[in-house]
């Protein structure tokens, strides 16, 4: 019997036309990367049903509609919470799914209690303070200069060229506006001025492996040369991707990745962002449980190319790192004296 795979995912396309802005969307998939996953989900042998929003999975679910697994890549709407949301109702269902659990995929979205993790099992993070408040800033006590931005979005949004600052006045207007800007608390770390990589990985725990790193580099034209969400949509033009290859630098920062990743009980695959400090050495600034998956433009699928992997193995990969998890769980279920009342 062939495995069905139900696919979960925000689509740009439809939030765009409920009037949401350019930035609101900038985490949500393209109609591009939702053709390529179906097309290569279903080249790989299995059938394929696309859900789409989690308001659109607990419909189909209410109706009745049940999968073998979903490849879920839906970010969710509203709160720090919002990529946990189908994860957790699948779980209510008894579903199995790709990538991270409920839990771990609020806790990364967090920054500052992904850091708190890290920095917990003795992994390098720059330190940090949170701001929830303007009058809390008096108390910072880090380095200046210092990058500040929010504690819960993604795809480098409130990053720009205000985001390194070099004094307590700059600090506060910074803070101040992006605690009006984004409702959210603002995280403030000591700026790391070396360079800046992300590191690709595949599996969970001890199968869990690094499949190569890549180097930002944002090109000097007139733009803030920081990794912004300007330099993000813009990429094409303002930013240079390269191959990290083998070396000392290669292995402490892989390692550090991979360390985090699994501190962090990641599932199946995902990207943990690394940059040097001002002594060269490699320190955890977040990881992504949910990796973009457009075969060229996202970073994962882009690091796998560099390294030789094409995206239907990297998708691949990630299907049958969710099937072992799910055979695994299914058996420990079943086995004599596992059923606690």
């Amino acid at each position: 019997m062939t495995t069905r795979i139900g696919l979960t995912y925000d689509l740009r396309d439809d939030y765009l036309a409920m009037g949401w802005s350019e930035e609101d969307v900038a985490e949500f998939d393209s109609v591009g990367t939702i053709d390529a996953l179906d097309s290569t989900i279903s080249s790989l042998g299995y059938e394929t049903d696309r859900i789409g929003t989690v308001r659109h999975l607990c419909a189909r679910l209410v109706r009745g509609d049940r999968w073998d697994l979903v490849f879920n890549i839906a970010e969710g709407v509203g709160g720090r919470g919002r990529e946990a949301q189908v994860p957790s109702v699948l779980e209510a269902y008894g579903i199995p799914y790709t990538f991270s659990d409920a839990l771990v995929s609020a806790a990364t979205l967090d920054k500052a209690i992904a850091k708190r993790l890290v920095a917990d099992a003795g992994l390098a993070t720059a330190r940090f303070a949170l701001i929830r408040a303007p009058e809390e800033v008096d108390a910072v006590s880090l380095r200046f200069p210092v990058f500040v931005k929010p504690n819960s979005e993604g795809t480098g949004k409130g990053i720009d060229g205000r985001s390194c600052v070099r004094s307590r006045e700059q600090l506060a207007l910074a803070c101040g506006e992006l605690l009006r800007r984004y409702r959210q608390p603002v995280l403030v770390e000591e700026f790391l001025p070396g360079r800046e990589f992300t590191v690709g990985i595949l599996g969970t725990d001890g199968d869990a492996r690094v499949i190569g790193t890549m180097e930002i580099m944002v090109k000097d034209i007139g733009s803030d040369r920081i990794y912004s969400y300007q330099t993000k949509e813009e990429c094409d033009s303002m930013v240079l991707y390269a191959r990290l290859d083998a070396g000392d630098l290669k292995e402490r920062t892989e390692g550090l990745a991979l360390a985090a990743y699994r501190t962090l009980e990641c599932r199946d695959a995902g990207r943990v962002d690394i940059r040097l400090d001002v002594a060269g050495e490699p320190c955890f600034i977040e990881v992504n449980p949910l990796a973009g998956l457009h075969p060229t433009h996202s970073d994962l699928p882009m690091i796998a190319t560099r390294e030789g992997m094409s995206y239907t193995e990297l998708i691949d990969g990630i299907v049958r790192s969710a099937l072992k998890r799910t055979d695994r769980d299914r058996s420990e279920r079943a086995m004599p004296g596992c059923d606690h009342a």
